[in-house]
């Protein structure tokens, strides 16, 4: 029997290819979620394989953005209901103790990807629910394929809907009104609403939204890395500060220190020379 025919039966196996790493471009990563028979639905396995895509991007300075999607006709159906697994090092404690380390690990993944110094560009490529749909807010950019849909699922099965970051990021991003009604609700709605409120920037073809998230990937691509990774930084700071003079005053800062880089001479130089610029991330 294959690892994938074990983890059919047993959705907490173990599954070394849960999450795959790839590069269609030298500079761009590409992660896929990779349990399409579960429309990739979160376990021990494809947490774990997520963090350490994080882990394998941060090692590559290079890199330019990273692209999240999913394989087959799901995104990610959020949790596993046929079983997490254990995070490791809590066989020995609670059943408390133990639900709560996997809480804690499955909610680190936002700050996760969000402290990557590569923009994240969220290419959902069809149904992102609970967990799947955090993973969308925290993503930096998020591209829709017209079939994909989304809901705050937490709240449909006898839990709260404020998990995963969703109670603070839905709100910033969509406005409290909206998302205060899908989250009480935890009605699914289509990407073309998704695009209508905000969630989404763009819908796209179902067969092209890997071109979309790499056309994306490639605009960002022309600016300098340190400015994108300052840019990444302080706009999500932002969201966190109480008032303009904090934010003002975090921006100088960086501002100043993104000046004296070798790429902010050579990004000038482009400008003036007319050509595109040649970044070295220094």
């Amino acid at each position: 029997m294959s690892d994938r025919d074990r983890e059919q039966l047993d959705p907490t196996a173990p599954d070394p290819d849960a999450v795959r790493v790839s590069y269609p471009r030298d500079d761009v990563a590409l992660v896929t979620l990779n349990r399409p028979r579960r429309l990739n639905a979160m376990n021990q396995a494809l947490i774990e394989g997520v963090y350490a895509a994080c882990d394998e991007i941060d090692a590559q300075p290079m890199l330019r953005a990273a692209i999240i999607t999913g394989a087959g006709r799901g995104f990610c159906a959020g949790a596993d209901l046929g079983g997490y697994g254990d995070v490791a090092h809590t066989r020995d404690v609670g059943h408390v103790q133990r639900t709560f380390a996997v809480q804690q690990r499955i909610t680190g993944l936002i700050p996760r990807l969000q402290g990557l110094k590569v923009p994240v560009i969220a290419a959902v490529n069809g149904p992102a629910a609970g967990g799947g749909f955090a993973l969308v807010l925290g993503s930096d950019i998020r591209i829709a394929a017209a079939s994909a849909s989304f809901n705050v699922a937490f709240v449909r099965i006898g839990i709260s809907a404020c998990d995963i970051g969703t109670s603070w990021l839905l709100p910033r991003i969509v406005g409290a009104a909206r998302a205060h009604e899908l989250m009480l609700t935890g009605r699914i709605f289509d990407s073309a609403e998704a695009e209508r409120i905000g969630l989404v920037t763009s819908v796209v073809p179902d067969a092209g939204l890997l071109d979309a998230a790499l056309a994306k990937a490639d605009q960002i691509r022309a600016n300098s890395p340190f400015g994108v990774f300052m840019t990444k930084e302080v706009m999500w700071s932002a969201l966190e500060i109480g008032s303009y003079q904090a934010a003002v005053d975090l921006e100088n800062r960086t501002q100043v220190l993104a000046s004296m880089t070798a790429d902010a001479g050579e990004a000038m130089r482009a400008f003036l020379e007319k050509r595109d610029p040649q970044f070295r991330n220094q």
